[in-house]
């Protein structure tokens, strides 16, 4: 198969890019992968909303860049920030014209929420599914491209590089090139190779390598182990933001329901198991601190008392204002027995965000000639130690832009033209000789399971040397295991993602490891301050 621009995701940083790329573009032919259905993304279950200076009156980019900073820990890349508060807006107005719709006061003007970290009323939303609006506008829009394919059930199992055609390729190499993927078709059982001029990797985040997650079950860092896979450069992987407040539910494992943290910025407070309102103890800005901060206290809180959960009450709120702003959240807890007017809501941490990434520059390159990144799956510079809430949209739509607009420059510049030395044709087809059919599912499932135990006991929220390198000795038996099993058996998308997760799952220790500090989000009690040396972990 040969497609022009391949898209692999559909999320809002892929479905953005697809759009852009193709509206300019008639000619070609774009191509977008989704390993399930086009709509099931993490875009889909962000509730929150979307950041941006809506208000000039009382807010500004000046402001909304220093909320920025403050929440990256000295780590955000300054022009980065700039680039993405400034230009956010514009793409903000884009996508309202696709179709989105955001919340309006009476007087309709946009209803504008307040999360943590942010000192001004500036995120849009539409009720608690802003994720939602935006995949439902952006997939209506995809549907009236006659030049769009959208292929669901598709896995990537590989990015094509040259050596794939017996060219050593090192990490040293300055020129790897990305010829398109290697991708599993669900519905054949076949893997077909896919050949393409420009490839975006938009996979999403890797939530799924931990026990407790807000991330849908397709949340498995793909998109990231395969780039590290293919010599790409890989950065601040170590900061892995924990949601304060997912809906605590015993036993369960895999995707909890997040409670948005514009709860928190209605009036929700968050109290411990004596019933104290504990926020006042760690930060003066209380149940609004940055989210590393509440995370930690709620660890802490849990710990001091020995229970699995803390408290978020919200029985002094307004109900009919509570259900209109956040309707899928009141029906959630009414369905399990909370009634959010007489209970408190249990809530506990849960892996939610990614900060790290693939390592991309302001147009959304990757090391990799050819291949761009965007949105979770990508390290921009936006975030440093600790994403801002309501930032990740933002930063997915103004990449998806930027790297659509060296698109079509590389196109207009002739692209075929730097494809010279090598013939795609000499590409070989994937390799299944020696393999046999999977007979062992129960190991998969049981490493599986091995992996998000590993990862959230000595990886989470408070890390010590110790936890850290356990993990990494239980991660070296996992890898070598799982290898042995996928050179010898048939490829199945199980597989794949458990190669995936405990590839990310490595990429974290391995960078939690070489940070010396404590910053942000990576807390480790052997080294409890932060160093005055500011370092990126690039591997």
């Amino acid at each position: 198969m040969q497609t022009d621009i391949l898209v692999i995701g559909s999320g809002i940083a892929g479905l953005t890019y697809a759009l852009k790329v193709a509206k300019d573009c008639p000619d070609k032919k774009v191509t977008i992968f989704t390993k399930t259905i086009s709509d099931e993304t993490n875009t889909k279950y962000a509730q929150g909303g979307i950041a941006g200076v809506w208000n000039k009156e009382n807010d500004s980019f000046e402001k909304h860049i220093e909320d920025t900073l403050i929440s990256g820990d000295g780590l955000c890349n300054e022009g980065i920030v700039e680039i993405v508060v400034k230009e956010g807006v514009d793409r903000i107005r884009e996508i309202i014209k696709w179709g989105a719709r955001f919340d309006k006061e009476p007087d309709g003007d946009y209803a504008l929420g307040k999360e943590g970290g942010h000192s001004e009323f500036r995120v849009l939303h539409h009720k608690d599914i802003t994720g939602q609006e935006l995949e439902r506008a952006l997939l209506e829009a995809i549907k009236s491209q006659p030049n769009i394919e959208v292929i669901t059930h598709c896995f990537v199992v590989d990015i094509i590089t040259q050596h794939h055609l017996g060219y050593l390729v090192t990490k040293s190499t300055p020129d790897i090139e990305c010829f398109g993927v290697y991708a599993l078709n669900l519905r054949t059982k076949k893997i077909d190779k896919v050949l393409a001029s420009i490839t975006l990797l938009a996979t999403g985040g890797n939530g799924q390598v931990y026990r407790t997650t807000t991330n849908p079950a397709i949340a498995t860092g793909d998109g990231v182990a395969m780039a590290y896979r293919a010599k790409g450069r890989i950065e601040n992987m170590e900061f892995i933001q924990f949601h304060p407040t997912a809906l605590y539910e015993p036993g369960l494992r895999g995707q909890a329901f997040l409670i948005t943290e514009a709860v928190r910025g209605d009036g929700g407070i968050l109290r411990n198991s004596e019933g104290e309102a504990f926020m006042v103890r760690y930060d003066e800005r209380k149940d609004l601190a940055p989210r590393d901060i509440v995370a930690r206290a709620i660890d802490s809180e849990m710990k001091k008392t020995g229970t699995e959960q803390v408290w978020l009450d919200c029985t002094h709120m307004d109900k009919e204002k509570f259900v209109h702003h956040f309707p899928n959240i009141y029906d959630k807890c009414l369905s399990i027995g909370i009634d959010i007017t007489k209970n408190m809501i249990p809530v506990a941490p849960a892996a939610h965000y990614s900060c790290g990434g693939i390592k991309t520059d302001e147009w959304g390159r990757t090391s990799i000639n050819h291949l761009y990144a965007a949105g979770e799956c990508a390290s921009t510079g936006l975030h440093g130690a600790n994403r801002l809430a309501s930032n990740s949209l933002l930063e997915a739509m103004v990449f998806a832009h930027r790297a659509y607009m060296d698109t079509v420059k590389k196109i207009n510049n002739g692209l075929n033209g730097e494809w010279g030395r090598w013939n795609r044709q000499f590409i070989p087809d994937w390799r299944t000789e020696g393999t046999t059919a999977p007979k062992e599912m129960i190991l998969i499932t049981q490493s599986l399971k091995e992996l998000q135990l590993l990862m959230s006991d000595y990886v989470g929220i408070v890390r010590t040397n110790t936890r850290l390198e356990r993990a990494m000795r239980r991660l070296d038996l996992l890898h070598e295991e799982t290898e042995e099993l996928y050179k010898a058996t048939e490829i199945s998308p199980q597989l794949c993602q458990l190669r995936n997760m405990i590839t990310v799952g490595y990429l974290i220790v391995k960078s939690a490891i070489f940070r010396h500090e404590s910053r942000g989000l990576h807390y480790n009690t052997d080294y409890p301050v932060k160093s005055d040396l500011l370092q990126n972990i690039v591997l």
